[in-house]
């Protein structure tokens, strides 16, 4: 018995050690847009101790859409979401406490998904199309669409019909001649449907995600805040150079079966596209360009001074963390 005590003791020591460690640990709770079929990026941060690795313990919370995680941010709710910077523009554009860090998502993964009756866009005239709530990628994407191929809007019908997957449901429906939908349902589409514009040559300065905050964090909790974002650095990483995990991760979290092609797809098309970005980047001429898009499209009267709702200090700070 005595010459197992060293052993025992050792194993009682490890356990309490990370018992404590454990402990240390800061809570950071973060909210992510319900989980699609690319969530393996987004939320590999909740994995491999990315976070706990910068000292904190992190809780992930799914919302429906960007406006009930802004409010949620906005109440205190939540340190930290991952949402479009048009909505946090928006926001601070009417008061609102709200920072963005960086931009993890810069390309657009979503097009025009067509029906087969529609050849070019300018078919698009007299049909309904799926689109979202207004500011939202897929409004700007059509909006911009339409002006492109001078189609007056007046002679296209929009209709609000949900998420990606309610979007692209309504199309292969016959709900909606067209709609604005993810990539990744090209998968699983019928023949008859097909990807007519991919959004990105459509917008090349479009942001699609950012790492959003609010100023009270950033002023009470900064270098939890520089963690948080070291953190998603180094989980992206990871991300886009481990294929298998990020696909398996993602299956995971929609609960796709074996079969189902979409996370693959996803995975190959936003690293071919080099749709996110481990270096989180803060592209102040992208979002300024969304902010005249936001204008122009009259969701914002006049631009505001991004300078007020944004941090770039924060993943700077990051990056010296995990390296260039």
């Amino acid at each position: 018995m005595a010459l197992r005590l060293p052993t025992l003791c050792m194993l009682m020591w490890l356990a309490t050690s990370a018992l404590a460690q454990a402990q240390d640990l800061k809570p950071w709770k973060h909210g992510v847009i319900e989980p699609k079929g690319d969530a393996g990026f987004s939320l590999m941060v909740s994995r491999r101790d990315f976070a706990a690795k910068q000292g904190l313990k992190l809780e992930i919370f799914n919302f429906k859409n960007g406006a009930t995680a802004h409010k949620a941010l906005l109440a205190g709710e939540i340190d930290s979401i991952e949402s479009s910077p048009g909505a946090a523009i928006l926001a601070g554009a009417r008061g609102a406490d709200i920072k963005i860090l960086g931009c993890d998502w810069p390309g657009v993964p979503h097009g025009l998904m067509v029906r087969s009756s529609i050849k070019k866009v300018e078919d698009l005239k007299g049909k309904t199309v799926a689109v979202a709530a207004p500011g939202s990628l897929p409004n700007l994407l059509i909006g911009a669409l339409l002006e492109k191929y001078n189609i007056p809007a007046s002679e296209v019908r929009l209709a609000n019909l949900g998420g990606d997957l309610d979007r692209y449901k309504a199309v292969v429906a016959g709900v909606a001649d067209a709609g604005i939908v993810a990539a990744e349902f090209l998968s699983v589409a019928p023949k008859d449907i097909v990807m007519l514009v991919a959004g990105r040559d459509i917008l090349p300065n479009y942001v699609r995600l950012c790492l959003t905050t609010t100023g009270k964090v950033v002023s009470e909790r900064r270098a939890d805040a520089v963690g948080f974002v070291a953190a998603e650095m180094d989980a992206l990483r990871f991300a886009v150079s481990h294929r298998d995990d990020t696909i398996a991760l993602t299956r995971e979290l929609i609960h796709a079966k074996p079969d189902d092609p979409r996370p693959a797809y996803a995975f190959d098309d936003t690293v071919k596209h080099g749709l996110v970005d481990a270096a989180v980047p803060l592209p102040l001429d992208k979002l300024s360009w969304m902010q005249a898009e936001l204008v122009k499209a009259g969701n914002l009267k006049t631009p505001i001074d991004l300078a007020k709702i944004t941090d770039a200090s924060i993943r700077a700070e990051a990056e010296k963390r995990v390296g260039k």
